[in-house]
This record gives C-alpha cells, structure tokens and sequence, in this order.
C-alpha cells in the first residue's frame, strides 16, 4: 500500500479516522523510515507551536477582528458552495504550520532585491548569516534568525529567515543564495506595525510546499554548514 506525504502528516496530527487510520497505522509500523518522518513531523510540529503559541494568546489586529466579525445571513447558492467545497479539498494539506498563525498570515509576494548583490540574490550581510548561522545556536535576539533549513525538490539547500526588512526563502545554488520569496518585514513604519509572525507563517507555509522532506535537524543542518551548503 502506498503511504503519500499527506497521509503521514494526517496521521502526525491525528486527523485521520477509521479503516484509513488502521492502514496508515500499519505501515508506519513495519516501515521504520516512515516511524522517522512521523517523528520528525511531530517535533516540527511541537517546535513550530511553540513558535506561535504567543501570537495564538494576543488579541486579533481591529482590521482582521472586523474581517472575521459575524455577518447578516444571507441567500446560499448551493451550486456554488458545493463547487468551493470541492476545490478546498484540492488544496494541498499544510497541518504542520500553527493555525493561529496561517489564519493571520499576509500575503506572500516575490522578493526582487535591490543592491550590492545581482539582482534576486541575497546581500552580503544576508548571505553571511545563510552560511554561517544554525537554528540551534543563533541568539533569541539576532536581527536576522534563521527559521528552519531544507532541501527542496531539486536538491538544494533552502533557509527560511525572518528580519526586520523582510522575511524569506533563499536557496542556494552556484551563484550564492537565490531569493525565492519573501513576506512582509516586522516593521515597515512606526505607524504602519505588521506582526513579523504572521509574514513568518506565510514563509513556513511557502517552504514545506517547496520541501522534498522534513525541515534538517541541528546535525544534518550543522553538516550542511561544513560542506559549504553543496
């Protein structure tokens, strides 16, 4: 029986039920790579929570609170709510970012710097960090933390990084690491205050659709440093 991606993470997160519950149960139980990954997806899981758990305790911005404020009933098309139930299930599950967080999430654009870098790659500063910091050991206060590391499909190294000027995605290839996308900065105006940690769960949601796997843990990604990120 074939086990997809999705089906380990619905197990992950208890989400499935029944005689599908039982025959993902089983396999996991006689294939001890995916015992691995429901482990890992867990431990992402858990870690990411505690990310969030903040943001899930702070009243909601006024504008998001009128957005999701009760409304006048009003007459269904059924037709078409059956057409939007249908596509809602066609969209890929991401159970492994906190809820509070998407919920709150702003959109995600692509990052076209500007600078001393070429034109979508990351800066000097930037890219030093890339190469250099590791989630397990960067300060609470760094101004530039590095959320998590992956591979994605094609095989390269990717970070997910959260600053004042911008959160993102870079990805490294032969000429440094390429910006891939981007989320708001933590603080564009003094009058203007976006929550970092809702442009933060738009870029987690961005990486594991991107991933070929689990986010690295503290030794594959301390590995990943040493050998230059190749």
């Amino acid at each position: 029986m074939t086990i997809a991606r999705e089906d380990i993470a619905a197990f992950a997160d208890g989400q499935l039920t029944g005689e599908r519950e039982a025959e993902v149960a089983a396999a996991i139980a006689a294939d001890p790579d995916l015992q691995r990954e429901v482990e890992a997806h867990r431990a992402l899981r858990a870690r990411l929570a505690g990310h969030f758990a903040p943001i899930a305790e702070e009243p909601a911005p006024d504008a998001l609170a009128a957005m999701l404020a009760p409304r006048p009933a009003e007459v269904v098309d059924l037709a078409a709510a059956r057409e939007q139930r249908e596509m809602k299930r066609s969209l890929p599950r991401w159970s492994w970012v906190a809820g509070p967080a998407i919920a709150a999430a702003l959109a995600l654009a692509l990052f076209l710097p500007r600078g001393g870098a070429p034109e979508g790659y990351a800066d000097t500063q930037l890219a030093a960090v890339l190469d250099s910091q590791l989630v397990a050991e960067q300060a609470a206060d760094s101004d530039t933390r590095v959320l998590l590391s992956f591979r994605d499909r094609d095989g390269d190294f990717c970070r997910a990084f959260s600053r004042d000027a911008g959160s993102g995605i870079a990805c490294r290839d032969a000429h440094g690491w390429k910006l891939e996308a981007r989320g708001d900065g933590a603080r564009q105006a003094d009058t203007d205050y976006r929550m970092a940690s809702a442009s933060n769960a738009e870029i987690l949601a961005r990486a594991q659709a991107m991933a070929d796997g689990p986010a690295l843990d503290a030794e594959a990604e301390a590995r990943a440093r040493a050998d230059g990120w190749r």
